[in-house]
């Protein structure tokens, strides 16, 4: 068969199509009954009755990527992953005021679509809504050669969730003498990986490194973390989260700010955690100075969360990995000490 013009011109639409049927049942299986769409529609339907059972229910919203981990997917040539990290991040960071998922779209681009590739990637993104309740709505695979270079894949999400207002965090409610906790990361998540693949480019990725107990290669691409279940665990228990901060670009340093008040700082101390062997291998490999590890990299703190003292102890017993790791102080910023 020759091969049409718009194939020569280096877009396979028949590709295309082979990608969507390939993760037709993934995406399916993540519908809610407020769906009212199928694949391959032009818009995504879902039925805004699902927020009748709300007093005051407010939508928010959040777009991102997973920047430069797509390298690290290529490099090792697996991309059923990175699919999970998008959707996982989103989750996270709309949680930070209270909201839980309806819905999400992806946008999935490259310069060559390869259908195996792309559906793998999709089928991430369904595992993960499909673990959240959340429902993968619809999306965009695009392929622009001449736009990416060869062997490039970029991806992008958007997520829509809810809160009733009554329960909106918005960080107003924190007062000094608050307990912040942390619960762990699961490695970089989405960010810091233009520095780290720098750092770690001449390194064997496929063998066991002793400090990490897994290959360089899996410890980079493990999966971002999504810290909803634990969040509706101290909800249901009744507990007040007074604010959360998801820890991606800008570490500690510049997200926990982002929820405090005029006149609020956080005293953060650095002996009530151990930071994984992965960060202290970027460290050494790469000759970073401290600060500028803290505000590239989230150190193995995934999400924080600020609640009262005598709350804080409750959720200390509700979920044992979590840890204390510092205070709500008057001031502004966050201090790092070592107590």
């Amino acid at each position: 068969m020759t091969q049409s013009q718009y194939a020569q011109s280096g877009v396979n639409i028949d590709a295309g199509q082979k990608a969507v049927d390939l993760m037709k049942a993934a995406v399916r299986a993540t519908y809610t009954p407020a769906v009212l769409s199928d694949t391959g529609s032009f818009g995504g339907l879902f039925h805004a009755a699902a927020l009748k059972n709300l007093s005051d229910p407010i939508l928010v919203a959040s777009t991102d990527g997973v920047g430069t981990k797509t390298k690290v997917a290529a490099r090792l040539n697996r991309w059923d992953t990175i699919g999970q990290d998008l959707v996982n991040h989103c989750i996270n960071d709309i949680l930070v005021q209270g909201a839980k998922p309806l819905f999400f779209m992806d946008y999935v681009a490259s310069d060559k679509l390869v259908p195996e590739q792309i559906a793998a990637i999709v089928q991430g993104m369904a595992k993960a809504c499909q673990a959240a309740g959340c429902a993968l709505l619809g999306g965009e695979t695009a392929e622009m050669p001449g736009v990416y270079m060869a062997g490039e894949v970029d991806v992008a999400g958007t997520i829509v969730g809810v809160v009733d207002r009554p329960q909106l965090i918005d960080g107003k409610t924190i007062e000094v003498g608050d307990v912040i906790l942390a619960l762990p990361s699961t490695g970089l998540h989405t960010n810091g990986y233009s520095l780290a693949r720098r750092v770690l480019a001449n390194l064997d990725w496929e063998i066991i490194h002793p400090d990490l107990g897994s290959s360089l290669g899996d410890a980079l691409i493990a999966v971002h973390r999504s810290y909803l279940r634990e969040a509706e665990a101290l909800w249901t228990a009744g507990l007040t989260i007074r604010g959360m901060a998801h820890i991606t670009g800008g570490g500690i340093i510049d997200n926990l700010p982002r929820i405090f008040a005029e006149g609020i700082g956080a005293e953060m101390d650095t002996n009530a955690w151990e930071v994984p062997a992965l960060f202290k291998l970027l460290q050494s490999q790469g000759e970073i100075d401290p600060t500028e590890m803290r505000r590239v990299f989230n150190m193995g703190l995934g999400m924080l969360f600020v609640l009262s003292a005598v709350e804080a102890e409750q959720a200390l017993t509700l979920l044992p990995e979590m840890r204390p790791v510092g205070t709500i102080i008057s001031g502004s910023g966050v201090t790092f000490i070592a107590k």
